[in-house]
């Protein structure tokens, strides 16, 4: 009996020495906590992550096991347990590095992808709202309107207009404008300051039960930084009048669970046409974090944005062929417009009893928006001109909640998502009018109200087979639209109701550390603008969108990396509402299909080269070949460029892109002209002071940021004439910084 006990007693013993428990917190040199550190003890296999406070509970450890600490941008440690590390909780310091390729581990749980953004953020890093966009593989973008408008976006083969196909979110907080005055799905990012940018997710195609509404040829989704490694002032001087100023500031930064910060930025130009743009607009962001008693994480943020400006146009080619006019003139420089966004956002992240991960956000907007275009100048009324005024006064508000779980199902790990949200609409004063001199108001076209409301769910599972990942998911969106046109002699409202149900799926196999294969295939869609849904529920209200992605990353060295993707993508109706001209342009099917490329090279820890190539095809399916082109759809587009990090103090980059000619209607008669734009910054760092110069076009191309086929009559011609229309890209110019961080 003695000896059974005593057996017993050594059993036990073994048992609590193998299976204890290593508990810690990892922080950076700044004593703030590090979430989603991987932690894995290389003797056991066993593997965790920190939480959100930079907490971690690691089993199946003992002493004389090595454990290691890793996280994008940090340096890696491995740490060899002794029985003080197991007795009570560990507090790991990890020191910030620069981001390198060398570092992307293809696993099924990462999407390599967004490693790769991460690091090209890292060696581009972003100083213009404009670029944040562009840091998107294979997304272009133009500007038309005196930099105070949302940019145009070309994505996979669509002209998404300001938004009309991409989703795009900042922290929780969507961007894009249902039902907007100018045109669907409008996403003005002008009220982000670029460099509270900490993090950029994207993905292509509608296969994530995330994302809703607009989701067809992708999402991009922006994190702001939790806290500022340093406070700095920054003052930018540049050609044709340009000033920008940029505050960012600490407000506790010795505080370890507590942190806040405060961004404000100013930015003023003429811009290089020759009718003065008079920009300016005035950005301030804060936000504040903090750990509560139950570990969970507080976060609330606020912005303020502002902005106004005068614009040239799009001017007609025939102008400037004849001498009338440069390509820097205008027609009729009277358009321009303001706006103004203010924003609030509540973010809390917890982990319940039972290891439920829960976070969810709340949101606020009041938007404010007020344009001036003159796109056919005198083609409808000959005496007074065409412009118009679009206005819209808009309250936002809603929340996304997320539950995640780790669980195993007959032995296989499975992590669950649940996901629900609400978004609501409420746009007042929604107008397009018939104005002249951007004062009088000749004609009210539309007046109305909108309440739009878009309750969704969904539900991911990512089930691991060993080396594949298997990730069905189901979505389930509710939209309601009300509309009251106050132009009726009768107060009524017009209303519309739809139920769509989307299911996705998303496969990965990933044979070994060096390549990672993935097949994504999903349905997606986007909502048409209340004033059509609402009036005429014989149109379709949600048009879906079908999509399958087959590609691969690839490392074939540990400083090289390469991905690739075939793609298709069915739209089932882009019936679009032109806010423009208050009309509805019904397009049917259309099918896109094409390739996306890309290569990253770490030549050195500060020398990186990354490109980006993509070749698309778009094409109306029921219309006969060579009348089924999409009007400015892109078909070849690169981009890429060298940079330097932090070489003896240097750091800078030549970048470039290139966008090759494509059908500017839909018989290819009219063809917008591609370009290949050069850019280049430099900057040098002297103890607390870095002194910077960009240069844009650096080979003075001639080239037209965005164009148009448009009919249009000048008040001297007798007929209308159908031609490009465009609006001019930037010479060469430089802008000189200086930054003092503290």
């Amino acid at each position: 009996m003695k000896t059974k006990i005593l057996f017993l007693a050594l059993l036990l013993g073994s048992y609590h020495v193998f299976s204890q428990q290593f508990k810690g917190k990892v922080l950076n040199t700044n004593k703030k906590p590090l979430e989603n550190v991987y932690v894995y003890n290389t003797t056991s296999n066993s593997h965790t992550h920190t939480k959100v406070n930079g907490e971690f509970i690691l089993d199946n450890s003992k002493v004389g096991d090595i454990i290691e600490f890793g996280i994008l941008g940090y340096k890696k440690i491995n740490l060899e347990l002794g029985s003080d590390d197991l007795s009570s909780p560990k507090t790991i310091i990890l020191e910030m590095k620069s981001f390198l390729l060398d570092e992307m581990v293809l696993s099924n749980k990462r999407d390599p992808l967004q490693t790769i953004v991460r690091v090209d953020l890292d060696k581009k890093p972003v100083s213009s709202s404009q670029q944040i966009l562009q840091r998107v593989p294979g997304l272009f973008i133009g500007q038309h309107a005196g930099g105070g408008k949302a940019e145009q976006i070309f994505l996979r083969g669509f002209d998404i207009d300001h938004g009309t196909d991409i989703a795009l979110s900042v922290d929780g907080t969507p961007v894009n404008m249902v039902s907007h005055a100018h045109g669907q799905g409008y996403s003005d990012l002008h009220f982000i300051i670029p460099e509270t940018i900490e993090k950029i997710n994207f993905g292509k195609g509608p296969y994530y039960a995330s994302k809703g509404d607009f989701n067809t040829a992708g999402y991009v989704d922006f994190k702001t930084k939790t806290y500022l490694q340093n406070s700095r002032v920054e003052v930018g001087i540049g050609q044709f009048n340009t000033f920008r100023t940029l505050g960012m500031f600490n407000l506790l930064d010795k505080n370890n669970t507590d942190n806040a910060y405060v961004a404000i930025e100013y930015l003023e130009t003429d811009g290089f046409v020759e009718s003065p743009q008079n920009f300016s607009r005035i950005n301030i962001f804060t936000k504040y974090r903090t750990f509560l008693k139950d570990n969970s994480s507080l976060s609330l943020s606020a912005s303020y944005f502002t902005s106004k400006w005068d614009a040239s146009g799009q001017i007609p080619q025939r102008e400037v062929d004849n001498g009338n006019i440069t390509r820097f003139g205008s027609i009729d420089d009277t358009e321009g417009g303001t706006t103004s966004r203010t924003n609030i956002n509540l973010e809390h992240s917890k982990v319940l009893k039972n290891d439920v991960s829960v976070t969810s956000n709340v949101f606020y907007s009041n938007y404010n928006f007020n344009l001036f275009s003159n796109f056919t100048f005198f083609l409808d009324d000959p005496v007074n001109g065409d412009q118009i005024k679009q206005t819209e006064n808009r309250d936002v508000f809603g929340f996304n909640t997320q539950f995640k779980k780790k669980t195993h199902i007959s032995n296989t790990p499975v992590e669950l998502t649940f996901g629900t949200g609400l978004r609501a609409d409420i746009v007042d004063n929604l107008e397009l009018s018939h104005t002249l001199q951007r004062k009088e108001v000749l004609d009210r076209i539309q007046l109305g109200k909108v309440n739009q409301t878009n309750y969704y769910a969904f539900v991911n599972s990512e089930f691991e087979f060993g080396k594949f990942m298997v990730a069905p998911a189901l979505r389930l969106d509710y939209l309601k639209f009300n509309y009251n046109d106050y132009l009726l002699d009768e107060y009524k409202t017009f209303s519309e109701s739809q139920v769509v149900v989307n299911p996705k799926i998303n496969v990965t196999y990933t044979p070994n550390e060096k390549i990672q294969w993935f097949l994504k295939s999903g349905i997606g869609f986007h909502s048409n603008d209340t004033r059509v849904v609402a009036t005429q529920p014989n149109r379709k209200t949600l048009p879906r969108a079908y999509g399958v992605d087959l590609g691969a990353v690839w490392k074939p060295t540990s400083k090289i990396a390469i991905n690739t993707a075939l793609w298709y993508l069915l739209s089932e109706d882009e019936l679009v509402y032109v806010g423009d001209a208050g009309i509805v342009e019904p397009s049917g099917e259309v099918q896109r299909y094409g390739i996306d490329l890309g290569l990253r090279y770490q030549l050195t820890d500060w020398l990186y080269f990354d490109s980006d190539a993509t070749f698309t095809k778009a094409e109306s399916v029921d219309d006969p070949s060579g009348e089924n082109n999409i009007p400015l759809a892109p078909k070849v587009t690169v981009t890429g460029g060298l940079s330097i990090n932090n070489y003896k103090n240097f750091s800078g980059g030549v970048h470039y892109r290139y966008i090759g000619d494509r059908p500017a209607n839909e018989d290819n008669s009219i063809v917008a002209e591609g370009y290949f734009v050069t850019d280049a910054n430099i900057s040098y760092k002297i103890n607390n002071i870095t002194l910077g110069v960009a240069l844009e076009n650096i080979f003075d191309v001639a080239w037209n940021e965005t164009q148009f086929a448009t009919e249009s009559r000048l008040q001297n011609e007798p007929n209308s004439v159908e031609e490009i229309h465009f609006t001019p890209g930037t010479p060469f110019s430089a802008k000189a910084t200086i930054r003092y961080s503290f």
